[in-house]
C-alpha cells in the first residue's frame, strides 16, 4: 500500500478573515488566461463600462473562426422560442458545451476573462451559455437588465455580466442588441421611457458587446431579410447561483476537454471557505479516475 502524497502545508484558520483564502491543498486556484492581457487595454475597457454600461470589442475572432461557428451551430438551430420574451421567431441552442468545442473561445477569451478578474471575485461562474438566432420578421424584445432576476436592490453594484458575440454582422435593421447607456446606475422604480437614448450596437462579425448585468438591453427587431446568429455567454459572481446548473448539464468527458477557464466557471472550483464543495472536499476530485462515478 502506497503512501499518501503530501498535500502541502495546510493553511492556518484562526480568524474569520483566514477563511476566505484559498484553503484548497491539491486543487488550488489559478490565474485566469486573462491575467496576461495588456493592462492599458483592460482599463480602457474598464473605463468604457463605468461610463456606460457596455464596450464594443471589434474583431476578436477571424473571419475563419465565425466561419467555423456557423457550420458547427447549423445542425443545431430548430426550434423557436416559447414565448415572447424568447421569440416566437428566434431559435435558441442550449446546453451548447456538450454539442460542439466550436464556441469555446467565445467564453474564455483572454480579454473578457482580463474584464472580469476586475470586476468580480476569483473563480467567477459561467452563468448561461446559448445560440441566439434572430429570424427575419422578428419583434423587439423587452427590454430587461440580466441580473434583475436576482431579488438585491438597486443601485448596486453588478451581480453579473454578459457577452453578446455577432457571428453575423449586426446591423439596425436585424435584430442588433440595443442598449441603453448608463442605466446600469438606475434604481429599482427607474424604468425606461422613449426619451432615455438608446445605442444599437452594430459591429462587424467576429466582434461583441461585454456589458454589466445591471444595463438595460434588448434584442432589437429584425425588419431584414436575413437571420442573424449571435451567441451569448452570461457570468454571475461565484457565490450566485448561475442560471443553467451546468453541473448537472454538462458530460464529465466534457469537463475534461474544456480549458481550466470554462472547468473553473462551470462550477468546478470552491468560492472560499467551501462554497461549491462536493462531499466536503474540491469538486475537481470527481474528475479524477479514482473518483469517477460507477457506470
Amino acid at each position: 500500500m502506497s503512501a499518501r502524497p503530501s498535500l502541502g502545508p495546510e493553511h492556518q484558520v484562526e480568524t474569520l478573515e483566514d477563511l476566505t483564502g484559498d484553503l484548497a491543498r491539491t486543487h488550488r486556484t489559478t490565474p485566469s488566461a486573462g491575467a496576461a492581457f495588456d493592462p492599458a487595454t483592460v482599463e480602457s475597457d474598464l473605463a468604457a463600462v463605468a461610463r456606460d454600461g457596455y464596450v464594443i470589442l471589434e474583431n476578436l475572432l477571424t473571419p475563419t473562426e465565425c466561419h467555423q461557428i456557423q457550420e458547427a451551430v447549423a445542425s443545431l438551430l430548430s426550434r423557436t422560442g416559447r414565448n415572447a420574451f424568447e421569440g416566437h421567431r428566434t431559435q435558441r441552442v442550449y446546453s451548447l458545451l456538450n454539442k460542439t468545442r466550436a464556441c469555446d473561445r467565445l467564453i474564455d477569451h483572454p480579454r473578457i476573462l482580463a474584464l472580469l478578474d476586475r470586476l468580480f471575485e476569483p473563480n467567477y461562474l459561467l452563468s448561461q451559455l446559448q445560440v441566439i438566432n434572430i429570424l427575419p420578421g422578428e419583434d423587439a424584445q423587452l427590454l430587461h437588465p440580466d441580473d434583475g432576476l436576482y431579488p438585491v436592490p438597486r443601485p448596486r453594484h453588478p451581480l453579473g455580466a454578459a457577452t453578446i458575440w455577432a457571428i453575423d454582422p449586426f446591423t439596425a435593421d436585424n435584430g442588433t442588441t440595443v442598449l441603453l447607456p448608463g442605466s446600469n446606475r438606475w434604481g429599482d422604480k427607474r424604468r425606461p421611457t422613449d426619451q432615455d437614448p438608446r445605442i444599437a450596437a452594430e459591429m462587424p462579425p467576429g466582434s461583441c458587446v461585454f456589458f454589466v448585468g445591471t444595463l438595460w438591453h434588448s434584442g432589437g427587431a429584425n425588419t431584414s431579410s436575413l437571420p442573424r446568429l449571435a451567441l451569448t455567454a452570461q457570468y454571475c459572481r461565484p457565490w450566485l447561483r448561475p442560471q443553467e446548473a451546468f453541473t448537472l448539464s454538462t458530460s464529465r468527458d466534457t469537463v475534461q476537454a474544456v480549458s481550466e477557464d470554462i472547468r473553473r466557471m462551470l462550477g468546478y472550483s470552491i468560492h472560499p471557505p467551501f462554497m461549491g464543495m462536493v462531499d466536503g472536499m474540491h469538486p475537481k476530485r470527481l474528475l479524477d479516475n479514482d473518483n469517477a462515478p460507477a457506470k
